[in-house]
């Protein structure tokens, strides 16, 4: 259950005042005055999931407090914190339900205090990669009533077909966001990064990321912040639920262990928008080699910025961004430097020039080519090999730990394990 800051406070009230203007047929969202059945909850939370995947909404929503046929407000007795499921076990309703409730669903509660009356609000997630269930059966939503999904045939097809394609980058990162602050949130460095003219005026600015899949439209007049957007261009990610914990850690140590460390930093920000300042700050970090010409004397990094720039973008596009808890890592040691990211390749390590690519992120490829992030069709790595083999130096490992490839390099020619 939620504790609601005043600010935030606001912004449900908004959020309910919108959802009060639906039509009363809307089948994603359900309004009721006190009725806390557990069951009839959960049959109505796995029906409203399906059914905001059906009809394109990132969200669907339970509201207590209100009269249904009217859509005036009363306020509610209904307290989901203590509530409780009348079974044996006695378990805290929103226990029960996230148990009950399958796959795993973020549902989540909030008390949005009106004056002089509380309203609860239950915010739940569209459907993903199958249809919502609750207690192993799926259900949707017809009008006012929430029969099987199974007796729907022609329903249960189109919300299959709707299913398979989801994409992790897809999934709504921050949702219900006013206009101007979506653009407080978001760093404006695409328009830069692609070569673009920036549009004239916020409104045409929100439409362009709308267009590049950053942000879609919710109800209301109100905006939502794509997985996309916020990894990409957030300007503090822990802002963002889910996608926070994948920020990018640089760490340097002292020595060729991990025993002391000399830095460690996290990135803030999105990796579009700041993958040129991570890079100069790892440059900064490497040791440099002084190369003495005809007339002056001149600094020359010891490893490969090319080298370099491909596989830390390698690593943030080709990572598993289903797991959650863990996001890319690059490790400076003194004779050598380590780039990890989370989960398995999709391609054998040792064939991955030789291979055609694959991504399991590829919206987020697609976005990042077009900001001159990453090559295409493994051409950076096909660059990154032809430009070592130019200069006599053993090609980086590539490890089978996740993606994990590990550049080793002392000095030109010398790379190492």
């Amino acid at each position: 259950m939620s504790e609601i800051q005043q600010g935030d406070n606001a912004r449900r009230i908004a959020q309910v005042n919108d959802l009060l203007k639906l039509p009363a047929e809307t089948e994603w969202a359900e309004f009721k005055h006190n009725n806390a059945d557990p069951d009839r909850i959960g049959r109505t939370v796995a029906a409203l999931s399906n059914s905001a995947r059906l009809t394109d909404q990132a969200f669907a929503y339970m509201v207590w407090g209100i009269e249904d046929a009217t859509r005036r407000i009363l306020g509610t007795t209904f307290v989901p914190a203590v509530a409780r499921h009348s079974g044996t076990l006695g378990q805290p309703l929103e226990l029960w339900l996230r148990n009950a409730i399958k796959p795993d669903t973020n549902i989540e509660f909030f008390t949005v205090r009106y004056p002089g009356r509380n309203v609860v609000l239950l915010q739940i997630p569209a459907a993903t990669t199958v249809p919502t269930k609750y207690n192993n059966i799926a259900y949707i939503r017809i009008g006012e009533a929430t029969p099987k999904l199974s007796g729907y045939p022609d329903k249960e097809a189109s919300l299959l077909s709707k299913l398979r394609p989801f994409a992790w980058e897809r999934g709504i990162a921050l949702g219900f966001v006013d206009g101007p602050d979506v653009l407080e949130m978001l760093d404006h460095s695409y328009f830069r990064l692609a070569k673009q003219r920036s549009p004239d005026g916020n409104a045409a600015i929100l439409e362009a990321l709308s267009n590049c899949g950053v942000i879609e439209k919710d109800f209301g007049g109100h905006w939502n912040i794509t997985n996309l957007g916020a990894l990409l261009f957030g300007n503090n990610l822990s802002d963002f639920t889910g996608v926070g914990r994948k920020s990018i850690r640089l760490i340097q140590y002292e020595q060729g262990s991990r025993t002391k460390t000399r830095l460690e930093r996290d990135q803030s920000g999105g990796y579009a928008s700041e993958f040129e300042s991570l890079i100069e700050h790892i440059e900064n970090l490497l040791p440099n080699n002084e190369i003495i010409g005809k007339a002056l004397r001149r600094e020359s990094s010891v490893f490969s910025m090319v080298a370099i720039r491909e596989i830390v973008a390698n690593a943030l596009i080709h990572q598993d961004l289903t797991i959650t808890g863990a996001g890319p890592m690059i490790e400076l040691f003194e004779d050598r430097m380590e780039v990890t990211n989370p989960g398995r390749p999709l391609i054998e390590t040792n064939r991955f020039i030789y291979m055609p690519p694959r991504s399991r992120n590829e919206n987020i490829a697609s976005l990042m080519r077009r900001m001159n992030i990453c090559e295409e069709r493994a051409a950076g790595l096909i660059r990154l090999s032809r430009w070592l083999n130019c200069i006599n130096c053993r090609h980086p490992s590539l490890g089978q730990i996740a993606i994990i490839p590990k550049l080793f390099c002392t000095g030109r020619g010398r790379f190492g394990t």
